[in-house]
C-alpha cells in the first residue's frame, strides 16, 4: 500500500528514505526481531495523548489505536507510566513496549506514545507543540484550573496536530492560526443563529402588540 504524503518522516540512518523508494529496510539491530524494522515507515506515528494532574488523574486524553481499547486498559497503563515517570526528571521512558515522551508544568503532566521503534525526536516535536500550543491558549498559564476551563479549546489544540495517530502539524503558531480560525468560524454562526432567533422572538412579539 503506498503511503499518503500527509506527513514526511525524517528518520536520519534508520531507512525511511528507503522504504519510501522501494528500498530494502535495513538489517536489524543485535538482538532485534528482523520483522520488528519492517514496521518503521507507518504513517501511523502517535498512538495516544494524554495529560494528568499531578495525582496521575486523566484530565485529557485521546487514544489513536486499539492497544488499550477499553477506558478500563487505558487509565490503568496512565496511572502505571505515572508512577514510572511523575518521580524523574528525564523525558523520555520505555514502557510496555512504547516509547513515551513527556514534560511536567506546574500541576500537569504531559504524555506522548509511540510505538517502540518510533523516533524520539518525531515524538517530542508533538509534545512540544502541543505544550507551547497550550502555552499560548491559556496565556502561559498551563496548569490544572486553566486547562479544566478551556477543555474544548485543547481538544481542538490537538485535533490540529495529531488525527487519527497522524501527525499533521508540529509549529506552534500554524496550530493557534487554525484553532482560532474554527473558533471565530464558530462564534459567528452562533451569532447568525442568535440574530435570527431574536429576530423571530421580535416578530412573534410584535403580534400581540395593540397597534399591530
Amino acid at each position: 500500500m503506498q503511503r499518503p504524503e500527509a506527513w514526511p518522516r525524517p528518520h536520519p540512518g534508520e531507512g525511511a528514505a528507503a522504504a519510501q523508494a522501494g528500498g530494502a529496510a535495513p538489517p536489524a539491530r543485535a538482538g532485534e526481531p528482523a520483522g520488528s524494522r519492517l514496521q518503521e515507515p507507518s504513517l501511523y506515528t502517535i498512538k495516544a495523548v494524554f495529560i494528568l494532574d499531578n495525582d496521575g488523574h486523566r484530565l485529557l486524553a485521546k487514544y489513536y489505536d486499539d492497544t488499550f481499547p477499553s477506558t478500563k486498559e487505558q487509565m490503568a497503563f496512565e496511572k502505571n507510566v505515572f508512577n514510572k515517570t511523575s518521580r524523574t526528571d528525564s523525558e523520555i521512558a520505555f514502557f510496555g513496549g512504547m516509547t513515551i515522551v513527556y514534560k511536567s508544568s506546574i500541576d500537569l503532566f504531559l504524555y506522548v506514545v509511540g510505538s517502540s521503534y518510533e523516533n524520539e525526536l518525531m515524538l517530542m516535536s508533538v509534545l512540544t507543540c502541543l505544550f507551547e500550543s497550550l502555552n499560548h491558549m491559556l496565556r502561559k498559564n498551563v496548569e490544572k484550573r486553566w486547562l479544566l476551563e478551556n477543555m474544548d479549546g485543547a481538544f481542538l489544540v490537538l485535533d490540529e496536530i495529531v488525527d487519527g495517530g497522524v501527525i499533521l502539524e508540529s509549529d506552534p503558531q500554524q496550530v493557534i492560526q487554525k484553532v482560532n480560525f474554527r473558533a471565530d468560524d464558530s462564534g459567528l454562526t452562533e451569532q447568525s443563529v442568535a440574530q435570527v432567533s431574536l429576530h423571530r422572538l421580535i416578530l412573534s412579539l410584535r403580534s400581540f402588540l395593540p397597534w399591530h
